[in-house]
């Protein structure tokens, strides 16, 4: 399985390994991107089925990185050779279009084309047509493709073209880490970079001085560019490792994430289980994951509407409690056990409907436990 060190997919990626154990799946987890920080080791060595090959290649929506993707693809080949895995599962696209031994599950988690088009309401320029055709090329060349939600596999046909044989698998979280609190404390919380478009929580900080509420983000201010987004309005807590952001979770009264994109929305999940009310941006994968009554959507152009919808839950304690109670019992339905099902399932099928539980490794895990000198 390959996985990305710098956004939700890492998430993703040890949420599936995990409910993937009772059923005697081992996994391989080639990550790229960045190197894995102490907090990612200690994530990934507390999974007794989990082992890591690491790199430091770039991935394919950033900058200028085709010489990094052509160069992880001869180190991910050489892994499946070493390895001799049941199931490729990638969770990028161009690596989908390598000459693997059998055809990759590719799974869409976002897309830079369908980002542009919700973010700047327009096409991607020109400079992605090399981005679209790497892409394209590996889902054409998938075996299977899943989406964590209809929105996202629609887009992805929007933009690409025929997809092979594909589902919606929704993406889960363990609702043993994100407990509620006994009481909820007044305030309105989001997670998410200020600088980051897609997260829109900027439109956040531009409400707080109309709130009743303070608000607080969790998250990195600091753009990869280098320059710092200053906002005196809300308190910025920082970039925050998973146990501490869980219980601002379930201290918060509100959980607000006004996205202009998000495919299915990870924090959102976390935040329902923790308690939180939730409102969101009016966008067709957000009502597609909470549908109606779990959640006040907000169109996310519409900073007037999104004052409103906060002040309507400070106000009004019934409509607020009621709210998260809720958000809270859609996201229950949301469990690993479904999520590792669905997978399961798509590998099945992919092994050419064996029975046995795939393996994503052979060896011992000390073996594979290490980092690759791979930076290129």
């Amino acid at each position: 399985m390959t996985a990305d060190t710098v956004g939700g997919v890492w998430t993703y990626a040890l949420e599936l390994a995990r409910a993937l154990a009772p059923h005697g799946v081992e996994v391989t987890l080639a990550t790229m991107g960045a190197p894995l920080s102490e907090a990612q080791w200690a994530q990934a060595r507390a999974l007794p089925n989990l082992a890591v090959e690491e790199s430091r290649f770039a991935l394919e929506w950033m900058d200028d990185p085709w010489d990094d993707v052509r160069a992880a693809g001869d180190w991910l080949l050489s892994l499946e050779a070493r390895l001799c895995p049941d199931v490729v599962h990638l969770n990028g696209y161009a690596h989908g279009a390598l000459p693997w031994a059998r055809e990759p599950l590719v799974v869409g988690h976002s897309c830079v084309l369908s980002w542009w088009r919700a973010v700047k309401g327009e096409d991607a320029p020109e400079r992605y047509s090399r981005y679209h055709d790497a892409v394209a090329a590996g889902l054409r060349a998938a075996g299977r493709v899943v989406a964590p939600s209809a929105a996202m596999l629609e887009s992805l046909r929007l933009h690409y073209g025929p997809l092979p044989a594909s589902e919606v698998i929704s993406n889960a979280r363990n609702p043993e880490e994100f407990p509620p609190g006994e009481a909820r404390e007044p305030f309105i919380l989001s997670a998410g970079r200020l600088w980051d478009e897609a997260k829109n929580v900027a439109a956040l900080a531009a409400a707080a001085p109309r709130l009743g509420w303070p608000v607080k983000v969790a998250g990195d201010a600091r753009h990869p560019a280098g320059w710092k987004v200053e906002s005196p309005d809300v308190e910025m807590l920082g970039l925050l490792p998973p146990s501490a952001l869980a219980r601002w979770m379930a201290r918060a009264a509100v959980y607000a994430l006004p996205a202009r994109y998000e495919p299915f929305g990870l924090s959102a999940l976390e935040a329902a289980l923790s308690g939180c009310a939730l409102v969101l941006g009016d966008i067709p994968s957000l009502r597609e994951v909470w549908g109606d009554g779990a959640a006040l959507f907000v169109p996310p152009g519409d900073l007037d509407a999104l004052v409103e919808a906060l002040e309507s839950l400070r106000r009004d304690e019934p409509l607020r409690t009621g709210l998260a109670s809720r958000a809270r019992a859609r996201a229950l339905t949301y469990t690993p056990r479904r999520m590792a099902a669905g997978y399961l399932s798509v590998y099945a099928g992919l092994m050419g409907g064996r029975g046995a539980a795939p393996v994503l490794r052979p060896g011992g895990r000390e073996q594979h436990l290490r980092s690759e000198s791979t930076t290129p």
